[in-house]
């Protein structure tokens, strides 16, 4: 009998769900584990009132970065802003990171000078401070990113808080990185990428995807005074809205036509006879955050002075399952699709 792949487990989150210790929460090393695998960072309690949050990331080159199109501050940066993410999905503040990464023998030092100048943008934009970390040799770049935060334990914000009733909103506008993606990989096929990365006007249009921006502490922290549940968006909208749904125990309905989409993700979408839906719905590398708030909480979340985002959908009973419905509701379950990098 052939061994199992992971493809066929079921990919990337069964893979995860398989290798997680069994029985660490009740053993006498899981002290001061608030919480461990299962949301966008562990929860490390530090004393009655404060916790540690922490996040690891990794970006591998012509799978979460290519070169023909990226320049090595692009992937530094948004190796920083994708990591930092995970740590504002939990309503926390980034404090100290540490890199490790493997990287070809021919590379060069200004290679390297590029690679961290962006990564420092990034960190300065957030207030991050890089603490150690390390480095060896492959035939592909490989860069790891682990990123430490801070937050009162009662502010923080999981996946699983999320209750019946609840709306379910999201930040900024989706699809964007994923519409710049398969623009850029049509070029590729057709021999054309060289003429869209001299094009600066091109450029702009592809920004969301080449050099991404996450969402900044103070709207992290304004969201989370009312969240019940958060994650940030990094495999699409659905798969997003079902890891706080089965966190939960809840299940969710998408309001599609509410899902906020730009005008550059509309366009590229029509250019290639695309659905523009379908590249918020699964793409992913958005980093906005999806954010469960009761209905009297929205009004006070504008009173803080953050109005950018917007209600797509609520929050049901888990028996409904996650659903999608559209502007003549009618309703399908959320297929299972969503980036994996174990899928077929």
């Amino acid at each position: 009998m052939p061994a199992m792949r992971i493809s066929e487990l079921g990919g990337e989150f069964a893979l995860i769900e398989r290798v997680s210790p069994k029985g660490l929460r009740q053993s006498k090393w899981a002290r001061g584990v608030l919480k461990g695998i299962g949301d966008d960072c562990a929860i490390l309690k530090l004393d009655r009132e404060r916790a540690q949050v922490i996040t690891t990331d990794m970006m591998v080159e012509n799978d979460h970065f290519s070169l023909l199109w990226q320049t090595p501050s692009d992937v530094g940066f948004k190796l920083g802003e994708s990591s930092i993410s995970d740590i504002f999905a939990m309503a926390a503040t980034p404090k100290y990171a540490f890199i490790s990464m493997s990287i070809k023998s021919e590379t060069t030092v200004e290679f390297i000078d590029e690679f961290y100048k962006g990564l420092y943008q990034s960190f300065t934009r957030h207030g991050v401070l890089l603490l150690g970390g390390d480095t060896t040799h492959g035939t592909e770049y490989v860069f790891s990113l682990t990123v430490i935060g801070e937050a009162k334990i009662k502010d923080i914000r999981r996946r699983d808080g999320a209750k019946v009733g609840d709306r379910i909103c999201v930040t900024g506008k989706l699809g964007e990185s994923t519409a710049g993606l398969k623009y850029l990989l049509k070029h590729k096929r057709e021999g054309r990428v060289a003429e869209i990365v001299e094009h600066k006007e091109q450029l702009k249009r592809l920004r969301k995807h080449l050099r991404p921006h996450c969402r900044v502490l103070g709207e992290a922290i304004k969201i989370g005074r009312f969240a019940t549940a958060m994650i940030d968006v990094s495999d699409g909208l659905a798969p997003e809205v079902k890891h706080i749904a089965k966190a939960s125990a809840v299940g969710a309905r998408i309001f599609l036509r509410s899902v906020p989409l730009s005008k550059t993700t509309q366009e590229i979408a029509k250019e290639l006879e695309h659905d523009a839906y379908d590249y918020a719905l699964y793409g992913g590398e958005d980093y906005e955050l999806v954010f469960t708030i009761a209905e009297a909480d929205l009004a006070k979340l504008k009173k803080l002075n953050f109005k950018d985002f917007k209600v797509v959908g609520e929050v049901v009973a888990k028996k409904l399952g996650v659903m999608i419905r559209d502007e003549m509701k009618n309703e399908e379950y959320a297929p299972k699709k969503g980036y994996d990098h174990f899928g077929v």
